[in-house]
């Protein structure tokens, strides 16, 4: 590691974990000391990569306006996860924020994040695309939007409880109060750092909204690999409810499958053997979700007949959409109908899943977060304070 300790009296440190982000450190320096000035605030470079990015941190080193230390990782275990958790383990200031270095963070808004994370009842203040006027209009192109708005909802659904505060876990920009985090419980092996630590720490959660920018130099780092370690380490934190309901949606699509089956095979048509097979595996999904995969759920919101008529009403809906496309793989296709009905039930696993957790089992509004909402309403709608100036 290159550089001073934190000084004494700082009370933030900057995280950024880089990889091959030379071009943007200038700039990222510069902002970040114009943004922080005054505030007690030191930026740590935590990089892995395989151009000089720790060379040029190195050098603005001396002449920047905070100070700025660089640790390069010659093996980066963990991936950025990793690189943040290792900023972490060296700083000792007690605030941390991460952000990224190529600028789509803005640094403008650490000192908004630093004074949030420093109230008293607050463990950590996520920067947020989805409240307010937050936007993610920097990811390039409708379908990234599309992937990173899907990924939030499906994450969402499986840790119902302790996101339910958080619309944004995908995020890399957030402030923590470094006490609140159990370091040895962490097992970062990808590039969702905070999804890591609200899945292993009850936090308590604050929001404010960002926009998130244009690359200020270099290209993406974003690519398939990325997305198979996300879903890694998705299953890694979240296995057991997920594995519950797939476990029941097995059995259901066995019995769906058996059904349809039988009743084909005794001369009924396939329509009436499908919709027959779906009413009858609806009802006792739920009975076997209630019991094995939501049980936790059950008190947290809806009544059981608001969530058995809602859960009733989509997978109606769901299989009315599904069965058109199992009539055009059977009619147009000549797949068998058992095998079509099982190529769809496979597809609607993630919407239905998904549905559940997000909407029939989604829990209240935890009683901290409508306090801080009417707060931070009541704050928006006082008259300003009287000027101590004279005129």
């Amino acid at each position: 590691m290159d550089g001073a300790p934190d000084r004494a009296g700082a009370v933030l440190t900057v995280i950024v974990p880089t990889f091959n982000e030379a071009p943007n450190v200038p700039e990222l320096v510069r902002r970040v000391g114009e943004a922080t000035r005054g505030l007690g605030v030191d930026l740590l470079v935590v990089d892995d990569s395989t151009d000089d990015t720790a060379d040029v941190a190195r050098a603005l080193a001396p002449t920047a306006e905070l100070p700025v230390r660089v640790i390069h990782r010659r093996t980066p275990e963990g991936g950025l996860g990793g690189a943040v958790l290792a900023g972490v383990r060296a700083s000792t200031t007690p605030y941390v924020l991460v952000m990224d270095g190529d600028l789509q963070h803005p640094p403008e808004l650490i000192p908004t994040l630093l004074a949030r994370v420093q109230e008293p009842d607050v463990d950590v203040v996520v920067a947020s695309r989805y409240i307010g006027d937050g936007s993610s209009a920097g990811l390039s192109g409708a379908v990234r939007r599309a992937v990173s708005s899907t990924s939030t909802a499906v994450t969402r659904a499986m840790f119902p409880v302790r996101l339910r505060d958080c619309s944004d876990p995908m995020t890399g920009f957030f402030a923590v109060r470094r006490a609140a985090i159990d370091l040895d419980t962490l097992r970062p092996r990808g590039f969702k750092i905070l999804l890591e630590i609200l899945a292993r720490h009850p936090m308590r959660v604050v929001e404010v909204p960002f926009v998130f920018g244009q690359r200020y130099a270099g290209a993406s780092k974003a690519n398939l690999a990325q997305g198979v370690h996300f879903m890694w380490q998705l299953a890694g934190l979240r296995f057991g409810r997920m594995s519950r309901f797939a476990i029941i949606g097995g059995l259901g699509a066995l019995a769906n499958i058996g059904i349809v089956a039988a009743m084909t095979s005794l001369g009924a048509h396939w329509l009436l053997a499908a919709i027959v097979a779906a009413e009858v595996t609806i009802a006792g999904n739920f009975l076997l979700q209630e019991r094995f995969v939501f049980r936790d759920l059950r008190h947290e919101g809806k009544g059981v007949w608001a969530r058995f008529g809602q859960s009733f009403v989509f997978n109606n809906v769901e299989t009315m959409v599904r069965l058109p496309l199992v009539g055009l793989l059977v009619n147009t296709m000549h797949v068998a109908a058992v095998l079509a009905t099982a190529i769809t039930i496979a597809i609607a696993f993630v919407v239905r899943f998904t549905f559940h957790s997000r909407v029939v089992y989604r829990p209240r509004a935890s009683s901290r977060r409508e306090q801080l909402v009417e707060r931070e309403v009541e704050q928006a709608v006082a008259p300003p304070a009287p000027s101590s100036e004279t005129v």
